[in-house]
């Protein structure tokens, strides 16, 4: 039998910030539960017998497919569900994920006039997913308590946190209600324990705009202009958060108190990132995903859970035309999937849209940041298809086998990463673009050697970034509601933006 916290049965709500209320209440009752029974554990008292606590859910009923809409909600992707029946999903993380829940709240109660029903799930919390970002309690026990654990709670059980939802592919079976959202609790806290492991940071750093880049270069770049903002007292940003959660607060605010937590790592994590922190959260994240699909697959695979407004990416490519030069620019509207971590998820018949809302803002971004206006842009920035593939050295392959295809497909230019961020911004309904910057033309002899590569870097990491920032400011001016585009919804979609 086990022992479980005083069950909370589902109770009807028509006010969002209640709802919310009773959401954290469940939830930081579960986490209170299983962090006093892992105390107990570690100390080697199992009195308590098996120990069990679980998420909170939120649920809504409609009998139409009638809903209201006005000027406001037109205009949204989400917010709404597709027709009448039994739609629910559970939560984690109210403290992290309040104003996010509160506008899916607010909007399933503008749209459908129906009541919110929050209550206790039947799905437990894995015990690792409550403790503390601090705690790390297993370091105290021995190799035999920690394979006790298994008997005494809940462990992470990957059959409850696939990206079925995501994918398209999820069937509830008959009785069973229809997802609201495209990630489960365990889902979300998975991705939220491996977001800190991979990149340094606390999920509560990241913010809404995400850049991602494949060289140092631009963290460095990105370092020395975080640390400017944080000199400058008019600045819109208010903190800079580094790998260690080491936070630089503005000049002339006061430290908090969870600053004095952050501490530099004895060495950076696989793919650090970088915050430039607004209050609301509407700031920049740079991320150095490093070389290959794989990365860029698996960081945002975690990032998706934080529900962003936009990921753009920031790299280096290899022009394919002869008429390109070294330092042009190019702007995805196109690609060709040859990395293969995604085949699976998202077959390859699936189009990956370009999203008018980014492309639009990144071009004119280049004009701003370059001065280059009308017709003389084309001279330094192309728009084409990228191509994305798994070997770095596609370019010995026999045959010409790769470099056809390529040509095929009108391809502009060549990396490792870009169609694989724009395919898993589509698969998670995240917004996305790529502006790349021609560093080599292997087809035609002009490969990156050392010295010529340092000056081509210095020449134009600054200017890239800044690009790729003033894109950002762009986008944060339109509005998050404009950006959620229904090109990345399909006919039967989840109400959770």
């Amino acid at each position: 039998m086990s022992h479980l916290p005083p069950f909370i049965a589902p109770e009807r709500f028509t006010d969002a910030a209640a709802a919310l209320a009773q959401v954290t209440r469940i939830y930081d009752g579960s986490i209170a539960h299983l962090r006093q029974a892992m105390q107990r554990f570690v100390a080697g008292d199992d009195s308590a017998g098996r120990v069990r606590a679980c998420y909170p859910l939120v649920r809504i009923h409609t009998d139409t497919v009638s809903r209201t809409i006005t000027p406001e909600s037109a205009r949204l992707s989400y917010g709404f569900v597709a027709g009448p029946g039994r739609f629910e999903t559970t939560l984690t993380r109210p403290d992290l994920y309040a104003n996010y829940y509160l506008d899916q709240f607010n909007l399933l109660l503008q749209n459908h006039g129906v009541e919110l029903e929050v209550g206790t799930s039947s799905q437990p919390i894995p015990v690792h997913f409550s403790f503390a970002e601090h705690d790390h309690v297993e370091g105290n026990m021995t190799a035999q308590r920690r394979t006790l654990m298994r008997d005494v709670f809940d462990l992470p059980d990957l059959a409850a946190m696939d990206d079925g939802i995501a994918n398209g592919t999820y069937q509830p079976r008959a009785g069973e209600p229809e997802p609201l959202a495209l990630f489960t609790a365990p889902r979300v806290d998975y991705s939220l324990h491996r977001l800190r492991h991979y990149t340094g940071t606390s999920p509560r750093a990241f913010q809404n705009f995400v850049l991602f880049t494949n060289y140092q270069f631009y963290i460095d770049e990105f370092i020395a202009m975080g640390h400017a903002a944080m000199q400058d007292p008019t600045s819109e940003y208010i903190a800079f958060i580094e790998p260690g959660n080491v936070v630089t607060r503005r000049v002339g605010l006061a430290a908090e108190a969870a600053d004095a937590m952050g501490k530099e790592p004895p060495r950076l994590p696989q793919m650090p990132a970088y915050h430039l922190v607004r209050a609301d959260n509407a700031g920049i994240t740079m991320v150095n995903i490093g070389v290959g699909p794989a990365n860029a697959k698996n960081i945002t695979d975690h990032i998706a859970v934080l529900r962003p407004h936009a990921w753009i990416m920031l790299g280096h490519c290899a022009g394919l035309r002869n008429s390109q030069q070294l330092g042009d620019y190019v702007l995805a509207h196109g690609y060709v999937r040859e990395d293969h971590v995604l085949d699976e998820e998202l077959p390859l018949w699936v189009p990956i849209p370009a999203l008018a809302e980014i492309q639009v803002a990144i071009q004119q971004a280049v004009a701003d940041v370059t001065q280059v206006k009308g017709a003389a842009l084309k001279s330094i920035l192309r728009t084409g298809t990228v191509a994305s593939t798994d070997n770095r050295n596609w370019e010995l392959l026999p045959d010409n086998q790769p470099q056809r295809r390529f040509s095929q497909s009108r391809a502009v230019a060549l990396d490792m990463e870009s169609a694989t961020i724009a395919a898993n911004g589509f698969r998670f309904r995240v917004p996305y673009g790529t502006l790349l910057c021609v560093s080599d033309k292997p087809l035609h002899g002009e490969i990156k050697l050392p010295g010529m590569a340092n000056h081509f870097y210095r020449e134009r990491v600054d200017q890239h970034l800044r690009i790729g920032m003033r894109a950002v400011e762009l986008l944060r001016a339109q509005g998050s509601e404009q950006l959620h585009s229904r090109k990345l919804r399909s006919f039967s979609e989840v109400a959770f933006q």
